[in-house]
Protein backbone atom coordinates (compact mmCIF):
# COMPACT_ATOMS: atom_id res chain seq x y z
CA UNK A 1 0.00 0.00 0.00
CA UNK A 2 2.86 2.41 0.52
CA UNK A 3 4.59 1.32 -2.14
CA UNK A 4 1.41 2.34 -3.98
CA UNK A 5 0.66 5.68 -2.37
CA UNK A 6 4.41 6.69 -3.37
CA UNK A 7 3.66 5.82 -6.97
CA UNK A 8 0.74 7.99 -6.78
CA UNK A 9 2.38 10.67 -5.11
CA UNK A 10 5.26 10.52 -7.91
CA UNK A 11 2.76 10.34 -10.59
CA UNK A 12 0.93 13.68 -9.64
CA UNK A 13 3.94 15.25 -9.12
CA UNK A 14 5.05 14.78 -12.36
CA UNK A 15 2.08 15.86 -14.01
CA UNK A 16 2.02 18.85 -12.22
CA UNK A 17 5.47 19.58 -13.10
CA UNK A 18 4.76 18.80 -16.66
CA UNK A 19 1.80 21.07 -16.63
CA UNK A 20 3.65 24.32 -15.45
CA UNK A 21 6.54 23.54 -17.74
CA UNK A 22 3.82 23.64 -20.89
CA UNK A 23 4.60 26.81 -22.89
CA UNK A 24 2.04 27.14 -25.67
CA UNK A 25 1.48 30.47 -28.57
CA UNK A 26 -0.05 33.11 -26.53
CA UNK A 27 -3.39 33.75 -28.64
CA UNK A 28 -2.55 37.48 -28.66
CA UNK A 29 1.42 37.59 -28.83
CA UNK A 30 2.65 40.83 -27.61
CA UNK A 31 4.81 43.25 -29.66
CA UNK A 32 7.78 45.31 -29.47
CA UNK A 33 8.17 48.34 -31.67
CA UNK A 34 11.26 51.03 -31.53
CA UNK A 35 11.28 54.23 -33.67
CA UNK A 36 14.09 56.77 -33.63
CA UNK A 37 12.32 60.21 -33.94
CA UNK A 38 13.34 63.35 -34.35
CA UNK A 39 16.76 63.37 -31.60
CA UNK A 40 15.17 60.77 -29.86
CA UNK A 41 12.81 57.79 -29.95
CA UNK A 42 9.58 56.39 -29.60
CA UNK A 43 8.56 52.54 -28.04
CA UNK A 44 5.49 51.09 -28.83
CA UNK A 45 4.45 47.73 -26.72
CA UNK A 46 0.88 46.07 -27.02
CA UNK A 47 -0.89 42.74 -28.14
CA UNK A 48 -2.25 41.33 -31.34
CA UNK A 49 -5.60 39.62 -31.25
CA UNK A 50 -6.96 38.27 -34.99
CA UNK A 51 -9.96 38.69 -36.49
CA UNK A 52 -10.45 34.80 -36.17
CA UNK A 53 -13.82 35.02 -38.19
CA UNK A 54 -15.17 37.62 -35.94
CA UNK A 55 -16.93 41.12 -36.43
CA UNK A 56 -14.41 43.44 -35.04
CA UNK A 57 -15.61 47.14 -35.26
CA UNK A 58 -19.36 48.01 -34.14
CA UNK A 59 -19.42 44.42 -32.55
CA UNK A 60 -16.16 42.70 -30.73
CA UNK A 61 -14.92 46.30 -30.69
CA UNK A 62 -18.51 48.65 -29.82
CA UNK A 63 -18.38 51.88 -31.55
CA UNK A 64 -18.36 54.91 -29.06
CA UNK A 65 -16.79 52.70 -26.19
CA UNK A 66 -13.71 52.96 -24.64
CA UNK A 67 -11.30 50.20 -26.24
CA UNK A 68 -7.90 49.22 -24.97
CA UNK A 69 -6.44 49.24 -28.63
CA UNK A 70 -5.56 45.66 -28.30
CA UNK A 71 -5.54 43.09 -25.69
CA UNK A 72 -4.74 42.12 -22.47
CA UNK A 73 -2.04 44.57 -20.71
CA UNK A 74 -2.90 48.36 -21.70
CA UNK A 75 -0.88 49.32 -24.56
CA UNK A 76 2.02 51.32 -24.26
CA UNK A 77 3.68 54.59 -25.61
CA UNK A 78 6.94 55.87 -24.42
CA UNK A 79 8.29 59.06 -25.37
CA UNK A 80 11.90 60.05 -25.09
CA UNK A 81 11.53 63.78 -25.81
CA UNK A 82 8.45 65.84 -25.67
CA UNK A 83 5.97 65.61 -28.85
CA UNK A 84 2.60 66.35 -30.23
CA UNK A 85 -0.57 64.40 -30.50
CA UNK A 86 -2.53 65.69 -33.30
CA UNK A 87 -1.51 69.12 -32.47
CA UNK A 88 -1.52 68.50 -28.69
CA UNK A 89 1.90 69.05 -26.81
CA UNK A 90 2.79 65.74 -24.81
CA UNK A 91 5.85 65.46 -22.42
CA UNK A 92 8.36 63.11 -22.74
CA UNK A 93 7.22 59.81 -20.25
CA UNK A 94 5.32 56.61 -20.32
CA UNK A 95 1.63 56.23 -21.15
CA UNK A 96 -1.25 54.05 -21.85
CA UNK A 97 -2.98 54.43 -25.20
CA UNK A 98 -6.96 53.75 -25.40
CA UNK A 99 -9.26 54.74 -28.15
CA UNK A 100 -13.07 54.99 -28.58
CA UNK A 101 -13.44 53.80 -32.06
CA UNK A 102 -16.81 55.21 -33.89
CA UNK A 103 -18.12 54.48 -37.75
CA UNK A 104 -16.90 58.12 -39.04
CA UNK A 105 -14.86 58.90 -36.24
CA UNK A 106 -12.29 58.01 -33.87
CA UNK A 107 -11.05 59.73 -30.85
CA UNK A 108 -6.96 58.49 -29.52
CA UNK A 109 -6.70 58.90 -25.53
CA UNK A 110 -3.17 59.62 -24.02
CA UNK A 111 -3.38 58.24 -20.68
CA UNK A 112 -1.45 58.15 -17.40
CA UNK A 113 -2.34 54.53 -16.62
CA UNK A 114 0.81 52.68 -18.40
CA UNK A 115 0.68 50.30 -15.84
CA UNK A 116 -3.18 49.05 -16.18
CA UNK A 117 -4.32 45.67 -17.44
CA UNK A 118 -6.48 46.96 -20.65
CA UNK A 119 -9.52 47.28 -19.13
CA UNK A 120 -8.71 49.18 -15.95
CA UNK A 121 -9.17 52.68 -18.07
CA UNK A 122 -9.88 55.98 -15.54
CA UNK A 123 -11.13 58.91 -17.79
CA UNK A 124 -9.83 61.08 -14.75
CA UNK A 125 -6.08 60.20 -15.94
CA UNK A 126 -6.29 61.15 -19.67
CA UNK A 127 -3.92 63.63 -20.90
CA UNK A 128 -5.26 64.73 -24.02
CA UNK A 129 -7.34 63.08 -26.71
CA UNK A 130 -7.21 64.03 -30.62
CA UNK A 131 -9.76 62.80 -33.07
CA UNK A 132 -9.39 61.28 -35.82
CA UNK A 133 -11.23 59.68 -39.26
CA UNK A 134 -11.21 56.37 -40.56
CA UNK A 135 -10.31 55.24 -43.50
CA UNK A 136 -11.39 52.00 -45.29
CA UNK A 137 -9.44 49.63 -46.71
CA UNK A 138 -9.46 47.01 -49.40
CA UNK A 139 -7.95 44.06 -48.20
CA UNK A 140 -8.05 42.83 -44.79
CA UNK A 141 -5.51 42.85 -41.68
CA UNK A 142 -6.22 39.25 -39.73
CA UNK A 143 -3.54 40.19 -37.02
CA UNK A 144 -4.27 43.61 -35.18
CA UNK A 145 -1.37 45.94 -36.24
CA UNK A 146 0.16 49.26 -35.04
CA UNK A 147 3.27 51.06 -36.61
CA UNK A 148 5.15 53.71 -37.30
CA UNK A 149 4.79 55.30 -41.01
CA UNK A 150 5.76 58.32 -42.84
CA UNK A 151 8.72 59.08 -40.54
CA UNK A 152 10.04 62.41 -41.06
CA UNK A 153 12.79 64.52 -39.57
CA UNK A 154 10.13 66.26 -37.31
CA UNK A 155 6.78 63.85 -38.13
CA UNK A 156 5.67 60.63 -38.68
CA UNK A 157 1.88 59.07 -38.11
CA UNK A 158 0.90 56.00 -35.75
CA UNK A 159 -1.40 53.68 -37.59
CA UNK A 160 -3.45 51.21 -36.33
CA UNK A 161 -5.15 49.01 -38.74
CA UNK A 162 -7.35 45.79 -38.35
CA UNK A 163 -9.87 44.36 -40.26
CA UNK A 164 -10.37 46.53 -43.41
CA UNK A 165 -10.58 49.94 -40.57
CA UNK A 166 -7.22 52.37 -40.42
CA UNK A 167 -6.47 55.20 -38.93
CA UNK A 168 -3.31 57.50 -38.76
CA UNK A 169 -2.10 59.29 -35.35
CA UNK A 170 -0.13 62.59 -36.43
CA UNK A 171 2.68 62.46 -34.63
CA UNK A 172 5.31 65.85 -35.03
CA UNK A 173 8.38 66.95 -32.72
CA UNK A 174 10.36 70.40 -32.89
CA UNK A 175 13.46 69.41 -33.09
CA UNK A 176 15.49 72.65 -34.86
CA UNK A 177 15.88 74.20 -31.29
CA UNK A 178 17.92 71.58 -30.24
CA UNK A 179 19.71 71.08 -33.27
CA UNK A 180 21.10 74.53 -33.59
CA UNK A 181 21.75 74.70 -29.55
CA UNK A 182 23.96 71.47 -30.33
CA UNK A 183 25.41 72.81 -33.26
CA UNK A 184 26.08 76.55 -30.74
CA UNK A 185 27.34 74.73 -28.64
CA UNK A 186 30.06 72.02 -30.43
CA UNK A 187 31.11 74.71 -32.44
CA UNK A 188 33.19 76.30 -29.65
CA UNK A 189 34.86 72.98 -28.77
CA UNK A 190 38.19 71.16 -30.89
CA UNK A 191 36.15 68.85 -32.93
CA UNK A 192 33.97 70.76 -34.47
CA UNK A 193 31.17 68.51 -36.23
CA UNK A 194 31.14 70.67 -39.51
CA UNK A 195 30.06 67.88 -41.87
CA UNK A 196 26.85 67.38 -39.70
CA UNK A 197 26.21 71.02 -39.42
CA UNK A 198 26.33 71.98 -42.93
CA UNK A 199 24.12 68.88 -43.96
CA UNK A 200 21.73 69.84 -41.13
CA UNK A 201 21.38 73.44 -43.13
CA UNK A 202 21.21 72.05 -46.27
CA UNK A 203 18.69 69.56 -45.38
CA UNK A 204 16.31 72.38 -43.53
CA UNK A 205 16.77 75.40 -46.36
CA UNK A 206 18.96 77.15 -43.73
CA UNK A 207 21.82 79.22 -45.01
CA UNK A 208 23.65 77.39 -47.74
CA UNK A 209 26.67 79.54 -47.98
CA UNK A 210 26.99 79.15 -44.27
CA UNK A 211 26.75 75.30 -45.24
CA UNK A 212 29.65 75.62 -48.13
CA UNK A 213 31.98 77.09 -45.79
CA UNK A 214 31.46 74.53 -43.04
CA UNK A 215 31.56 71.73 -45.92
CA UNK A 216 35.19 73.54 -46.75
CA UNK A 217 36.21 72.70 -42.93
CA UNK A 218 34.83 69.51 -42.84
CA UNK A 219 37.30 68.61 -46.61
CA UNK A 220 39.80 70.42 -44.36
CA UNK A 221 39.45 68.00 -41.51
CA UNK A 222 39.41 65.13 -43.63
CA UNK A 223 40.46 65.96 -47.30
CA UNK A 224 40.23 62.55 -49.37
CA UNK A 225 36.06 62.36 -48.04
CA UNK A 226 34.72 61.95 -51.41
CA UNK A 227 31.45 62.25 -49.64
CA UNK A 228 31.42 65.39 -48.03
CA UNK A 229 33.03 66.85 -51.58
CA UNK A 230 29.68 65.02 -52.99
CA UNK A 231 27.06 67.04 -50.58
CA UNK A 232 29.49 70.28 -51.22
CA UNK A 233 28.24 69.92 -54.83
CA UNK A 234 24.64 69.33 -53.76
CA UNK A 235 24.88 73.16 -52.09
CA UNK A 236 26.34 74.48 -54.42
CA UNK A 237 24.08 72.84 -57.45
CA UNK A 238 21.14 74.35 -55.22
CA UNK A 239 22.98 77.47 -55.13
CA UNK A 240 22.71 77.75 -59.16
CA UNK A 241 26.76 77.90 -59.12
CA UNK A 242 26.71 74.60 -61.62
CA UNK A 243 30.53 74.84 -63.01
CA UNK A 244 31.69 74.54 -59.65
CA UNK A 245 29.20 71.98 -58.29
CA UNK A 246 30.52 70.06 -62.01
CA UNK A 247 34.40 70.27 -60.63
CA UNK A 248 33.63 69.53 -56.65
CA UNK A 249 31.47 65.94 -57.63
CA UNK A 250 34.12 65.40 -60.36
CA UNK A 251 36.49 65.51 -57.43
CA UNK A 252 34.18 63.61 -55.55
CA UNK A 253 34.05 60.82 -58.39
CA UNK A 254 37.56 60.63 -58.46
CA UNK A 255 38.30 60.22 -54.95
CA UNK A 256 35.33 57.66 -54.83
CA UNK A 257 37.34 55.63 -57.56
CA UNK A 258 40.63 55.40 -55.68
CA UNK A 259 38.39 54.37 -52.71
CA UNK A 260 36.85 52.10 -54.52
CA UNK A 261 32.95 53.43 -53.24
CA UNK A 262 30.68 52.29 -56.45
CA UNK A 263 27.96 53.92 -54.92
CA UNK A 264 29.39 57.30 -54.67
CA UNK A 265 30.49 57.08 -58.49
CA UNK A 266 27.22 56.77 -59.48
CA UNK A 267 25.67 59.04 -57.12
CA UNK A 268 28.40 61.14 -59.14
CA UNK A 269 27.75 60.77 -62.22
CA UNK A 270 23.87 61.19 -62.00
CA UNK A 271 24.55 64.67 -60.12
CA UNK A 272 26.71 65.52 -62.71
CA UNK A 273 24.05 64.62 -65.57
CA UNK A 274 21.46 66.82 -63.99
CA UNK A 275 24.12 69.26 -64.36
CA UNK A 276 23.86 69.71 -68.29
Amino acid sequence: MLQKLIACACIVAFATTAQAQLKTPAPSPTQTVKQDFGVSSVELIYSRPGIKGRKIFGDLVPYGQVWRTGANAATRLKFNDDVMIGGQPLKAGEYALYTIPGESEWKIIINKGSANWGTDYKQEDDILRVKVKPMKMEAPVESFTMQFANIKPTSMELHIMWDKTAVAVPITTDVDKKVMAQIDQLMNKDSRPYFGAAMYYMETGKDLNQALAWFDKAIEQTPNAYWVYHQKANALAKLGKKEEAKQTATKSMQLAKEQKNEDYVKLNEKLLASLK
